[in-house]
């Protein structure tokens, strides 16, 4: 394993000796189960990024470029592990042709009152974009391959696609797609197929550019239930999950909310990561998905990250990283809020540096 230069003898006893691991290795080690010279430390950066290099949102998320290198300083001034392609849940839904709202200097929306997906007819026709022709997607497969020139090796990089509840509710609308379960199971499940297949073919151009993970955001699925959750959208987690490993690339599974009552089936997915939530307990998920799980969070990004002092986060966090045992990411329970004190960042990152996995 690169990083790890053996063993040492000090007074007899055998230790093994750690170099100064970058951050591919960091992490990548922890994944393994192997010995890393520090916690790795993956916040999730996006409007952040964007204003640490002082540029609008809107360019950030249209322009894989100044996303690349927003990622990069961001990465530089923190000492992130990792760089992540992640903007916003629209791209494949805007090239699929919904109707999303762009702005200025906010991510851009979808606009539910006129989902694409609003008359269930226009499913039949649908047809799954081209990720490498021009679009919004193309525009993340760009941003991959520029990580990948520049950082390939050095900080672990990171592509992202929908996962199949959240991009069936972009397309369809969060509030309608509820009532489908109960009026029309069947189509929800038409349109978890059209998003699975969705998500492999996009995975796999950002795989192919050399990403070393890929990101499946589902931040819908907390709001459906344990039981619809169980039924519904599980299954098709699954088969996309194993699908981008059959790929070659690991996933970091990401949904927002209180997923607590879905823990123990989010463990049964194989996700190499499983973010959690501020409502979801990290002493919770560590008993319902054993302790192989790498784990990430879940210090709630507002209350205690942008909100708290340092003293606090470091509090939270030991707590964080004494429930989750040795396989443990440090980031907040979601995206670091844009107006995040610089202080309250260096205070995770001071965290992850103090402490070795399974310390």
């Amino acid at each position: 394993m690169q990083g790890l230069r053996g063993l040492v003898i000090i007074n007899g006893t055998a230790f093994r000796e750690r170099a100064d691991m970058n951050g591919y290795e960091r992490i990548l080690s922890v994944l393994e189960g192997g010995d890393a010279d520090r916690l790795p430390y993956m916040p999730i950066t996006m409007m952040f990024a964007a204003d640490q290099l002082g540029i609008k949102y809107g360019e950030y998320a249209s322009d894989y470029r100044k996303l690349v290198e927003a990622q990069l300083l961001t990465a530089e001034r923190f000492d992130f592990d990792y760089v992540s392609v992640i903007s916003d849940p629209a791209r494949e839904a805007t090239d699929c042709g919904a109707c999303v709202h762009l702005y200025d200097d906010q991510p851009p929306a979808l606009d539910e009152n006129n989902s694409l997906l609003r008359e269930k007819s226009t499913l039949v026709g649908l047809e799954i974009p081209d990720p490498l022709k021009e679009g919004r997607m193309l525009d993340r497969v760009r941003a991959a391959e520029l990580f990948a020139d520049q950082v390939k090796g050095e900080l672990l990089i990171e592509g992202w696609v929908e996962g199949p509840m959240a991009e069936s509710a972009d397309l369809r609308g969060i509030n309608t797609i509820m009532m489908d379960f109960f009026t029309d199971p069947s189509f929800v499940k038409e349109m978890f197929e059209f998003s699975v297949e969705m998500g492999l073919r996009f995975g796999k151009a950002q795989v192919d550019t050399g990403v070393d993970i890929i990101g499946l955001g589902d931040a819908a699925a907390s709001l459906v239930g344990p039981e619809l959750y169980r039924e519904f959208v599980l299954p098709y987690e699954k088969r996309l999950i194993d699908g981008l490993h059959a790929m070659g690339t690991k996933v970091r599974l990401h949904i927002c909310g209180n997923t607590s009552q879905m823990l123990e089936d989010m463990g049964t997915l194989g996700a190499d990561f499983v973010d959690l939530d501020s409502l979801a307990p990290i002493a919770q998920a560590r008993a319902a998905m054993g302790p192989s799980q790498v784990l990430t969070g879940n210090i709630d990004p507002v209350d205690v990250l942008r909100n708290g002092t340092p003293e606090r986060i470091h509090e939270e966090l030991t707590k964080c990283a004494d429930e989750a045992g040795r396989a443990y990411v440090v980031a907040a329970g979601c995206e670091v809020p844009r107006d995040t004190p610089l202080e309250n960042l260096n205070a995770m990152r001071d965290f992850a540096r103090s402490r070795t996995p399974g310390q």
